[in-house]
C-alpha cells in the first residue's frame, strides 16, 4: 500500500513537472525564439536542416522519438523499470502539455527570457529527477553515466548541448544560438544546486551516543560509519567521534534525525570534492 502511495506521489510529481516544462515552452523559449538543448535541440537542428538544405519537412517527433529509444531502453534494462516508465510519461506529458497550454507572452527582453527560462527549465527537469524519473533526452544518458560512476555530469552535458548550438549558430545564425547558450548554462546551474544526488557530503559527528548514531545513519541511507575515540581537550573526557560519507540529498533528513537522536551531537558538515573507493548509492527504481 505505501508503496502505492510512493509510486502516486512520483507519477504527480513527474506531471507537476512536465506542466511547468511546457508552461516554460509556450512562454519564455517560444518568445525569444530559444533552442532548448539535448535531443529536443538536436531534433530541432536536424528539422531545420531539413527544411533548409533538402526543402524536406519532417515531423518533429520522428527525429525525437528515435534519438530517445535507445536510451531509454539502456535506462529500463540498467537503471530502472519504473524510473524509465515514469521518464517516459514526463515525455508524453511534456508534448501534451504543450500542444494544450496556450502561449503567453510575459515580457520580450530576449536575455531576460533566456535567464528566467533557465531557471524555470532546471526547476522543471529538478521535479522530474526528485521524483526518480528524468525529462527525456540527454538527461537519459546523464543519468545513466552518473549511476555507474556516482558522479554527477550535467556541466558535460552543457558542453555537448554548447557544441550543437554552436552548430546552429554556424548554420543559421549567432543570436539565437547565443542566447539559447545562456539558457543552457542558466539551467545547468539550476540543476547542480537542487539535485544533489550525485553530490557528497562528509559528515563528522561528536555524540555520546555512537551506537545509536550509527544505527541512524544505516537506516537512512544505507551507509555505514568509522569510529574514532579521542580526549575532548576542553573538559578532558573521552569523546566519540563518528565519521561517514553520504549523498547530500540525504543532508537534511540524517541532520534532523541525528538531532533526535541526540540533541547534544556536534556535527561538522563538508562538502566531499572528491571520493575514491567503494561507495554504494541507492539505486533507482
Amino acid at each position: 500500500m505505501r508503496d502505492n502511495v510512493r509510486l502516486f506521489l512520483r507519477f504527480l510529481l513527474v506531471t507537476a513537472g512536465a506542466a511547468v516544462m511546457a508552461l516554460n515552452l509556450n512562454t519564455f523559449v517560444s518568445t525569444a525564439g530559444l533552442l532548448p538543448g539535448g535531443f529536443t535541440g538536436i531534433s530541432l537542428l536536424l528539422q531545420e536542416v531539413f527544411s533548409k538544405f533538402f526543402k524536406i519537412h519532417v515531423p518533429f517527433t520522428v527525429f525525437y522519438w528515435g534519438l530517445n529509444i535507445v536510451p531509454a531502453l539502456i535506462c529500463f534494462r540498467f537503471v530502472g523499470k519504473r524510473f524509465t516508465l515514469l521518464s517516459i510519461w514526463a515525455i508524453i506529458a511534456s508534448g501534451l502539455f504543450t500542444d494544450l497550454f496556450p502561449g503567453f507572452q510575459m515580457t520580450d527582453d530576449i536575455m531576460l527570457c533566456a535567464i528566467f527560462g533557465g531557471i524555470v527549465n532546471g526547476f522543471a527537469i529538478s521535479l522530474c529527477l526528485l521524483a526518480g524519473a528524468t525529462s527525456g533526452g540527454t538527461d537519459f544518458i546523464s543519468i545513466y553515466v552518473s549511476e555507474k560512476t556516482g558522479h554527477s555530469i550535467w556541466n558535460h552535458i552543457l558542453v555537448f548541448n554548447v557544441i550543437i548550438l554552436g552548430i546552429f549558430g554556424l548554420l543559421f545564425g549567432w543570436s539565437r544560438a547565443l542566447y539559447s547558450i545562456v539558457f543552457q548554462f542558466v539551467s545547468t546551474q539550476i540543476l547542480n544546486f537542487l539535485y544533489k544526488r550525485y553530490q557528497k557530503s562528509t559528515l563528522l559527528i561528536i555524540t555520546d551516543y555512537p551506537a545509536q548514531i550509527i544505527q541512524v545513519i544505516r537506516e537512512i541511507t544505507g551507509h555505514d560509519a568509522t569510529l574514532f575515540t579521542g580526549n575532548g581537550c576542553y573538559q578532558g573526557t573521552e569523546r566519540k567521534m563518528l565519521y561517514t560519507v553520504i549523498s547530500s540529498d540525504e543532508e537534511d533528513k540524517l541532520l534532523r534525525s541525528i538531532k533526535k537522536t541526540d540533541p547534544c551531537a556536534f556535527v561538522n558538515i563538508l562538502q566531499t570534492k572528491m571520493l575514491k573507493g567503494n561507495f554504494i548509492m541507492k539505486k533507482q527504481d
